[in-house]
């Protein structure tokens, strides 16, 4: 994995820096997820973007891997979220795929989730738009591929922290 030099924030309140990876395999986007576990905390928000076949999935299995979650981490796009519990005292895994949700906190708190917003990791997919009020502070990864036919696993992960929380994070340690 490569990656950029990072960039500084316009602004205190902003985006922390933005930090770009390049990533060449399926396994590399697992490991890019297993690294970023060991950053997350219970209360983080992750919105996930990029093209159908980006990652998103694949990165969120690596994320299950490192937290030491409970179950299978597949693609929620038919039940929309599942929550995955920690093996361990960590906090739950909650991987939502907000394809088809057109709100925010209120569609969220209706999916009946059965775990606390601020206890746990939420990591949603097609977020964008939709989820920004859940919380001042996420991490936005976007997925750039290459597109049409092609047999390319390059991929360009942007990853972007908002808020305080992720003003003072050091992303860079990522792309190791």
């Amino acid at each position: 994995m490569e990656a950029a030099a990072p960039q500084s924030p316009a602004e205190p309140s902003g985006p922390a820096l933005d930090v770009e990876i390049t990533v060449t395999s399926p396994e590399q986007m697992r490991e890019l997820g297993r690294r970023l576990a060991e950053v997350l905390r219970a209360g983080d928000l992750l919105m996930l973007s990029g093209e159908l076949g980006a990652g998103k999935t694949t990165l969120t299995r690596g994320l299950g891997e490192g937290m030491g979650v409970r179950g299978a981490v597949t693609s929620p796009t038919f039940v929309i979220a599942r929550v995955h519990p920690s093996l361990g005292d960590g906090p739950p895994l909650v991987h939502v795929d907000a394809y088809r949700l057109s709100g925010g906190l209120d569609e969220m708190e209706d999916l009946d989730l059965d775990v606390s917003l601020s206890d746990s990791v939420i990591v949603v997919e097609w977020g964008e738009g939709k989820v920004e009020e859940l919380t001042e502070d996420r991490l936005q990864l976007r997925i750039h591929r290459s597109v049409g036919d092609t047999t390319d696993e390059v991929r360009h992960v942007t990853l972007t922290g908002v808020g305080e929380r992720w003003a003072t994070a050091d992303l860079g340690v990522l792309a190791v």
